[in-house]
């Protein structure tokens, strides 16, 4: 049985949904604390009480979306299963790629990269490098069980988590249409995590 939340709680959850919504809808530097408040219902001083400022807040939400699609770090935890582990953090992984928090962020981080530089750090930091090291400490534990031969983790876990990427997400960040159907995605994800068995098979 899940522990109800607290009030605090509840609280924290409104600002970091409203902070997103309008960061990915109107920048970060438009962007002001009053209005995270008055859109999450609470008062300014709330935001304040659960967020030193708006970087700390912008990191937070970022954050907050990586566990929303489940890459956390109880999922880089090593089983048993390599196939299926890799295949299940293909997945999640490319379906935060896909979301269109995701496409909004990288996209401000893109727009307000020369006039504030500081905004694409802090995403990285919070969102890609994350995940970076998570897959970096898996690999590394994969290698050292026996499971996989990766002789330089971080270099593997950046191409399988690029490989992933792939041309759904150009597109949609583009808004080039011609997007691939479903099954055609997900036969793709299917196919890197093969790949990369392949090259760093034991």
């Amino acid at each position: 049985m899940s522990k109800a939340r607290t009030k605090s709680e509840e609280k924290r959850i409104l600002i970091l949904n409203a902070a997103m919504k309008l960061f990915t809808e109107q920048g970060f530097s438009t962007t002001s604390m009053d209005q995270i408040a008055r859109q999450a219902g609470v008062s300014k001083q709330t935001v304040y009480s659960h967020f030193g400022n708006k970087e700390d807040l912008f990191v937070d939400a970022v954050g907050c979306k990586c566990v929303a699609h489940d890459l956390t770090a109880a999922m880089f935890e090593p089983g048993d299963n390599t196939p299926a582990q890799l295949l299940n953090i293909a997945e999640n992984f490319s379906r935060l790629l896909l979301s269109r928090e995701s496409i909004q962020v990288s996209r401000t981080c893109i727009s307000e990269a020369e006039s504030y530089p500081e905004l694409s750090r802090l995403f990285f930091a919070a969102g890609p490098e994350r995940v970076i090291g998570l897959m970096s400490q898996l690999l590394q534990q994969f290698d050292s069980r026996g499971q996989l031969r990766v002789p330089e983790p971080r270099f593997a876990a950046v191409q399988f988590l690029n490989m992933v990427h792939g041309e759904q997400r150009m597109r949609l960040e583009l808004n080039a249409g011609g997007l691939l159907s479903d099954a055609e995605h997900q036969r793709y994800v299917q196919d890197c995590v093969q790949m990369f068995l392949r090259a760093y098979a034991a």
